[in-house]
């Protein structure tokens, strides 16, 4: 049965990335400020750290594909991306420690490089014309403050998810 929920609960974060971003952009006073739910790729961050990198890349690439069809009509740089940041997340288990607020904080870490690769991808092809200073203040640190709430809300969930699973995969090889 977990086997079957680390996949679900990813389809069901895909679908909902859309319905957050409904919320979005968000004025407080003069300033508007745009919140980008990234709430797949954190996921995909905790499998790729705790259960598996290759798995997590796979997840990526598919994921990264629909991602790439259905939001944004550029195909390939969602499936780039998403694998890759996978992979950089799994390969930084041998260095860092696998506590949650460490997990935590990589996430982010690696939620905000890949919204700079983002931008800057948009604004050579010229997508974008906003200043670095604008994307700064008022993408970059909304949606990153937006997607560390929601990791200290479910971060710990997606661990004990991820963790019944390498446990039930170690009885069925046992």
């Amino acid at each position: 049965m977990v086997r079957f929920l680390i996949p679900f609960v990813a389809v069901v974060l895909f679908l909902l990335e859309p319905e957050f971003a409904l919320f979005s952009p968000v004025a407080f006073g003069e300033q508007t400020y745009i919140l980008v739910p990234r709430f797949l790729i954190l996921y995909l961050i905790f499998i790729s750290i705790y259960y598996s990198r290759k798995r997590a890349c796979l997840y990526g690439l598919v994921f990264g594909l629909l991602y790439d069809v259905f939001y944004i009509d550029i195909i390939g740089l969602y499936s780039f991306l998403y694998p890759l940041v996978c992979f950089i997340a799994g390969g930084t288990v041998r260095f860092i420690h696998q506590h949650l607020s460490v997990t935590t904080i990589l996430s982010v870490v690696l939620v905000a490089l890949m919204e700079i690769v983002l931008y800057y991808f948009f604004y050579f092809i010229q997508f974008t014309t906003i200043p670095v200073s604008v994307f700064l203040s008022n993408r970059l640190l909304p949606t990153i403050i937006a997607n560390l709430l929601f990791l200290i809300m479910l971060g710990w969930a997606f661990k004990i998810l991820i963790n019944a699973r390498v446990l039930q995969r170690a009885q069925d090889n046992s």
